[in-house]
């Protein structure tokens, strides 16, 4: 497992004061009631980026300034390479980011109006990866993973400090899984505080390469296919080293859903939360609607609320639309 300590989490605390936001825990009456157990919402939806990746790619950047670097450079599906343009420029570093033709147009733009170099590489996160990589060997830049990188997973794990002293008797967690950067941070230093707390990633079906990984026993490719959970999407790496270890070892249950429910779970943030979400946001709130909570029996009878990880805000909003007037 990495060698992650929980002393990393508080430093990275640290270097994110005053340069991303620390984020909203309130409330949700509706998902209550429809869990039976008290429903708290995370909203990384207000980071200045938009989404928690914001944590991650500051951590990681600030430490890499401290040491001289002027250039980094990541792949990305779309947030995580905002966050990284903002970081750098927040600290005066030039900054590159590479996503596929999959990245939704309204992220691409984004990332470009932060002044990052924006390239685009084929039709995976994979092949984005090839390409940053690439960049950085003949380049000069260095490389930020968007997620297996024990300085980015120090950043997102901040996420659960501010939810378990908001929350001292959270009893589960809900969070996105994709690559696991968030998902084992936040799932490490939850579970460092309050062992008995329950950590259950939720992605989509289509796609999920953390969930067949796992079932796999090692790191396997997975075909990337369109999805409204789009930032979930992209591999976890052959060679992982960090994120794929935490989460098998941390994860108390995987979920997958179908379209129609992250559709749901996205209209929901908007009729009853009175929030925009990107699908990739929306996943814990369409679990819970979809009765796949199995710590929703667990909360309620040790009377401890459940907390869902809102993460980003980042969708086209022509889609939103859409998804609002068809569902």
């Amino acid at each position: 497992m990495s060698s992650l300590s929980l002393a990393d989490v508080y430093r990275a605390r640290q270097r994110l004061a005053g340069r991303a936001a620390h984020t909203p825990l309130v409330a949700s009456p509706s998902l209550s009631a429809h869990a039976g157990a008290p429903v708290y919402l995370k909203l990384e939806t207000v980071q200045p980026t938009g989404s928690f990746k914001l944590r991650g790619a500051t951590n990681a950047v600030a430490q890499l300034a401290e040491t001289g670097v002027t250039r980094v450079v990541t792949a990305s599906t779309g947030n995580h390479g905002r966050a990284l343009a903002y970081a750098a420029r927040a600290l005066g570093i030039e900054a590159a980011v590479c996503m596929s033709s999959l990245v939704p147009r309204n992220k691409v733009d984004a990332v470009a109006a932060l002044g990052a170099r924006v390239v685009i590489a084929g039709r995976s996160q994979d092949d984005a990866q090839i390409e940053a990589q690439r960049l950085a060997s003949e380049e000069g830049y260095a490389f930020v993973p968007p997620f297996d990188d024990a300085r980015v997973i120090a950043g997102q794990a901040t996420i659960a400090l501010e939810v378990l002293e908001a929350l001292p008797d959270a009893a589960t967690l809900v969070v996105p899984l994709s690559g696991g950067g968030l998902f084992s941070g936040v799932a490490f230093a939850a579970k460092a505080i309050r062992p008995s707390i329950a950590a259950i990633g939720v992605s989509m079906a289509r796609g999920a390469a953390m969930h067949a990984s796992l079932a796999a026993g090692q790191p396997i490719e997975v075909e990337e296919v369109p999805t409204l959970a789009d930032s979930l999407g992209g591999g976890i790496g052959l060679d992982n080293r960090h994120t794929f270890s935490l989460t098998r070892a941390l994860a108390d249950d995987v979920i997958l859903l179908d379209e129609p429910s992250i559709a749901r779970g996205i209209v929901h943030a908007y009729r009853q939360e009175r929030l925009v979400v990107e699908g990739a946001g929306a996943v814990g709130i369409a679990a819970l609607l979809d009765g796949r909570i199995a710590g929703a029996e667990r909360a309620e009878e040790q009377g401890g609320p459940i907390v869902v990880l809102i993460s980003g805000a980042n969708i086209d909003m022509a889609v939103h639309r859409r998804i609002i007037s068809e569902t």
